[in-house]
């Protein structure tokens, strides 16, 4: 490890761009705070430096989609409308980094559903490859949680952990492997380049990447 049921899908309007290389994000814990069900849009808040780190990837041409499991739905907590308003929020600040999503797929199901979409299972990372034309193994997915990394490892995909949110307890407890760990988004963002340089798997069993 180096430092450094139905699918829901929510889906901004943008072309299909073959062969663009996309990065793959958790949503809590990643980009936004984390917290218990967050259920309405003022509990939203970035992640310090989230937007900037987001805005690097999405300068140097890569694609950006959320991929999320969204269980509270399921559990009745509260419907698609207001999760529409959260993500609406969550796109509001993201917009004033500069930073535009390619999309929004959420998985609305509780783990008891028996759905293929929820994390780490890859039935939405598949759906977003083939709506948004991107191959998933020559995709970067970070979270910070192991059904995040997992997720990549399902199809091949270079994963990275990020020590916020949940990211830095599982690190400690060595509960999940993923190719490379950074800071926050920031760190990941100064990684990315040779990520892309390298085609598909960056520096992964070459040593430290730093």
């Amino acid at each position: 490890m180096n430092n450094l049921a139905s699918t829901t899908a929510i889906i901004l309007a943008r072309p299909p761009m073959t062969q663009r290389r996309f990065v793959v994000l958790d949503r809590d814990g990643t980009i936004i705070v984390e917290r218990q069900y967050l259920s309405s849009p003022d509990q939203v808040g970035l992640l310090p430096g989230a937007g900037a780190g987001l805005r690097a990837m999405r300068d140097l041409g890569l694609g950006l989609v959320i991929v999320t499991n969204q269980s509270a739905v399921g559990r009745g907590f509260f419907d698609m409308a207001r999760l529409e308003e959260i993500h609406g929020r969550l796109r509001e600040l993201l917009l004033i980094d500069g930073v535009e999503l390619d999309g929004i797929y959420v998985c609305p199901h509780t783990p008891e559903d028996g759905c293929d979409c929820r994390k780490p299972l890859p039935g939405l990372l598949i759906q977003a490859s083939r709506e948004l034309g991107f191959d998933p193994a020559h995709a970067l997915v970070i979270g910070d949680k192991p059904c995040d990394i997992e997720l990549g490892q399902a199809v091949g995909a270079t994963t990275l952990l990020v020590r916020t949110g949940y990211g830095a307890e599982h690190e400690a407890a060595r509960s999940v492997m993923p190719d490379y760990v950074a800071e926050d988004l920031v760190e990941a963002a100064k990684f990315v380049p040779r990520w892309i340089a390298s085609g598909t798997s960056g520096c992964r069993g070459e040593g430290n990447c730093e």
